[in-house]
């Protein structure tokens, strides 16, 4: 299947894509896990996982304060009944999401530049880095409460079998981030992991707490170190909690990851052994190319921007 370049954008009246690979080139955007995909790292090889019952409950939460309070100001059975028929449904799809198997992660091998694709089935597939599509989508709309835009961070991946059957030829990834600069740089902890080294990219998400409260506890700390107790408090407090409700989506999240799934085939186990340094595989001539030309127009980008 044919793609654009990375580097091509579509632009349209309430859309924008993003193209960042093939091949996969530097965005110019600094690695960023906004959502907490990365499960596993190592020298060699990083898990990235999608399941984010976390954002459900944070997207759910504050449709649940809105009926609350639009209940509270004009009492009526409309708004309960219409209350529980957009809410209750999207409720219902958390509670048994809570029950099934967490999705096992993708994992990227730098020192091989493959990928290896788990199947639903136990099958697996084995990808070259290189061929690993992934674009940045934005979609905007507006009506009478204003412009709403989404977007989502898509990473595909190509059956290397020749035979496989045309419901078996693609798998993709896509995360639920808001598109554009946040996508890009979400898609940077994947690219910076495999073509710079383990330091490029962030630190595995401290999923080892479990569905500890102490853990939102800490991060409370951390950031009024940061910010102060008044913005923590404002921010994190008053929207975290009672707009998004923070807390719940954090516990469910690492309760549910709690550890996170394991590839467990023995075939991959010994793929994802660590291999002499002279063994390591080599960029190919084409991405060398790619990537110098992309970092010559991104260092003429920052001249023009800081002149």
């Amino acid at each position: 299947m044919s793609t654009p370049p990375a580097g091509a954008t579509k632009k349209r009246i309430f859309s924008r894509d993003d193209y960042l690979a093939p091949l996969p080139v530097p965005t110019g955007r600094k690695p960023s896990d906004v959502l907490n995909t990365i499960w596993r790292k190592s020298e060699v090889f990083i898990d990235i996982g999608n399941y984010s019952i976390g954002s459900a409950v944070m997207t759910i939460w504050p449709m649940v304060m809105l009926f609350t309070l639009m209940n509270y100001i004009n009492p009526d059975p409309l708004i309960w009944g219409g209350g529980l028929i957009i809410v209750g449904i999207p409720i219902l799809f958390v509670i048994l999401g809570l029950f099934r198997e967490v999705p096992l992660p993708v994992r990227f091998n730098r020192q091989r530049r493959e990928v290896c694709v788990p199947m639903e089935d136990g099958d697996y597939w084995i990808v070259p880095w290189e061929s690993v599509t992934a674009a940045a989508t934005q979609h905007s709309s507006t009506s009478q409460a204003g412009k709403n835009t989404m977007g989502l961070l898509i990473v595909g991946f190509e059956n290397p079998d020749p035979l496989a059957k045309e419901d078996n030829k693609h798998f993709y990834f896509a995360f639920n981030c808001g598109g554009g600069t946040t996508a890009m740089a979400l898609w940077e902890c994947m690219r910076s992991y495999m073509e710079v080294g383990p330091d490029a990219a962030p630190e595995a998400a401290a999923l080892n707490s479990g569905g500890s409260w102490r853990y939102y506890i800490d991060y409370l700390n951390g950031r009024a170190n940061k910010y102060g107790w008044l913005i923590t408090f404002l921010w994190d407090g008053l929207v975290g909690i009672l707009v998004f409700n923070a807390p719940l989506a954090t516990y469910l999240q690492r309760k549910k990851l709690y550890p996170p799934p394991q590839l467990t085939h023995p075939d991959i186990i010994e793929w994802s052994k660590p291999l002499p340094p002279e063994q390591w595989a080599k960029r190919s001539p084409e991405l060398e190319q790619a990537i110098a030309k992309r970092e010559a127009e991104l260092a003429a980008l920052a001249v023009q921007e800081t002149a």
